[in-house]
């Protein structure tokens, strides 16, 4: 830490805007480490002095079972930040959301998972960004973009790459039947300028439209939203959030750069990857999650076999025993 406050402290330091992001993050990062520290000492001593005190006769098992599992939470966090050693899994996360095949049910199923998503961020104290939204007609969305800020919030979100499917009575359906809904989810890092990728202009399709989601009163007043669409990979981003169509042109170049980054280092892995044939591959067709709400309720990962029966309480945000279990599945595969 004293070297770090020492690089802080060089005034030449903030003429090198890419050295001086490393190095806050890094400051950031122990001080979090010093902040957890004693957050586990002074836990350990409030432990201990209610042991001394239900020793001496004091009726303190109610406190003390609330401090033993605050220091369980404390624990299991830290351990699955251990499971995050991929070279991008610090880094900030941009999610994609598509509604699949079936009109208003999977559009509706679609914007649950954002809503879902978005609790999930903010139960973890992380900034989210909603940079593209498109409504559907009649009820939730054909498709939505968003950034998550957060020291490691790419590493924990890659356990959500995938097609999700819902099982439900359609509250669309007059009749009442049960409905299956389909619609994925796509997760790359936030990249910098420090990572070089070879973009073509010649490979992209730049449209411009007006905004139709979420916003202020600029929206529908101008053809300020932006969609590029880089013709090689068929890769597509749009970004409607900024006033200006030279803002979101800005920022939709940064999420196709990342989104590129993220395609490349998929190639990679595939190429090295050997998972057995009893394992489903983690692509971005395959069906890695069921929330089921009718004839049962239960949320079941189809990778790792965790299964959650409180629904509810998986739809406002609490992914975390889905992603710890995959991170613990991951570090066994390349430990293997």
């Amino acid at each position: 830490m004293a070297e770090v406050e020492k690089q802080v402290a060089d005034p030449s330091l903030w003429s090198n805007p890419e050295k001086s992001q490393i190095v806050m993050r890094e400051r950031k990062r122990l001080e979090n480490v010093l902040a957890t520290e004693a957050d586990l000492v002074r836990r350990g001593d409030d432990i201990h002095a209610y042991f001394e005190l239900a020793h001496e006769g004091e009726e303190v098992s109610a406190d003390l079972r609330r401090e033993i599992d605050g220091l369980r939470q404390v624990v299991d966090h830290l351990e699955t930040e251990t499971l995050l050693s991929g070279e991008n899994d610090p880094r900030n996360a941009i999610v994609t959301i598509h509604p699949g095949a079936g009109g208003t049910e999977s559009q509706d199923w679609a914007d649950m998972l954002l809503r879902m998503y978005l609790r999930w961020a903010e139960r973890q104290g992380f900034q989210t960004v909603l940079n593209d939204y498109q409504p559907g007609e009649e009820a939730g969305i054909k498709s939505a973009t968003f950034t998550v800020n957060g020291d490691y919030a790419f590493g924990l979100l890659t356990s959500e790459i995938g097609v999700h499917r819902l099982v439900r009575i359609s509250p669309f359906d007059q009749a009442k039947r049960r409905h299956t809904s389909f619609a994925s989810v796509f997760v790359s890092p936030e990249i910098d300028e420090s990572i070089e990728v070879d973009i073509k202009p010649e490979d992209l399709r730049v449209d411009t439209y007006r905004s139709s989601g979420k916003g202020g009163q600029h929206v529908n007043t101008t053809d300020s939203a932006v969609r590029i669409t880089h013709i090689p990979t068929g890769t597509v981003v749009s970004c409607q959030n900024e006033r200006s169509q030279h803002k979101n042109r800005e920022r939709a170049m940064s999420m196709l750069r990342s989104k590129l980054y993220e395609l490349e280092l998929e190639k990679k892995r595939e190429a090295t990857r050997k998972i057995e044939d009893s394992k489903l591959d983690i692509d971005f067709g395959s069906q890695i999650r069921s929330y089921v709400l009718q004839p049962y309720r239960m949320v079941k990962d189809h990778r790792t076999k965790e299964e959650v029966g409180d629904v509810d309480r998986v739809l406002d945000g609490d992914l975390q025993p889905f992603i710890r279990a995959y991170l613990l599945m991951r570090r066994g595969e390349r430990s293997s």
